[in-house]
């Protein structure tokens, strides 16, 4: 678990709060002429795009280590020649160094990261998840069909949260960084916990920085 795979290219969405994990679909609208580029850049190649969030909302601002390279598994080509599409999370990734290219999209050079997609939780650990995740739904107003809920699989279940929750871009990328399945349902429920204690002060949402 967490070990790197071979170096590769990625051409990067570089997209404050939104996180992609492996085996999971992210739809995404394309409007921003560089980013209408990469998508066509991407389809005439390997159809690969890499979400990355930045670490402010900055032009040009540096990048967190760790993101997902997504699969275009669907694509609508608008007449205006925006995209809709939809990426399907292929393996997260390690930033070594971003390149210094000349097409208007940012690219990296990365170390994939080899996930343990087999990997479960304890009984113990599954059932503190969805007792916590219960009472988070109840407090913030959260219509669940919990019987779909139970059917899930361990994987497919915490990283489908992690990925939807409502927490801010640094939450998004601890658990995005998080290196075992166990590690990241840990940090959900503290933050589901912390979370569910907020008086909605700044908005409603949990802040790590």
């Amino acid at each position: 678990m967490g070990a790197n795979a071979n170096a590769t290219r990625l051409s990067i969405f570089p997209l404050t709060g939104a996180v992609l994990y492996p085996g999971l679909q992210l739809p995404l609208h394309i409007f921003e002429p560089r980013y209408r580029a990469m998508v066509s850049d991407s389809l005439a190649r390997d159809r690969r795009i890499a979400m990355i969030q930045p670490q402010s909302p900055v032009e040009g601002a540096p990048l967190f280590r760790v993101g997902c390279v997504g699969r275009i598994a669907d694509v609508e080509a608008l007449e205006d020649g925006r995209y809709n599409i939809v990426l399907e999370g292929l393996s997260r990734f390690r930033i070594v160094r971003e390149l210094d290219v000349t097409t208007p999209f940012r690219q990296v050079e990365a170390e994939l990261i080899v996930d343990d997609m087999d990997e479960a939780l304890s009984a113990v650990e599954r059932a503190s998840f969805e007792r916590e995740a219960r009472s988070f739904a109840d407090a913030q107003g959260y219509a669940v069909d919990w019987d779909s809920v139970g059917r899930l699989d361990d994987m497919s279940l915490i990283n489908g949260v992690s990925q939807i929750a409502p927490f801010d871009a640094a939450a998004k990328q601890a658990l995005l960084e998080a290196d075992t399945l166990a590690a990241r349902c840990e940090l959900l429920v503290q933050l589901m916990q912390f979370f569910g204690k907020h008086d909605g002060d700044d908005g409603g949402r949990v802040t790590l920085q």
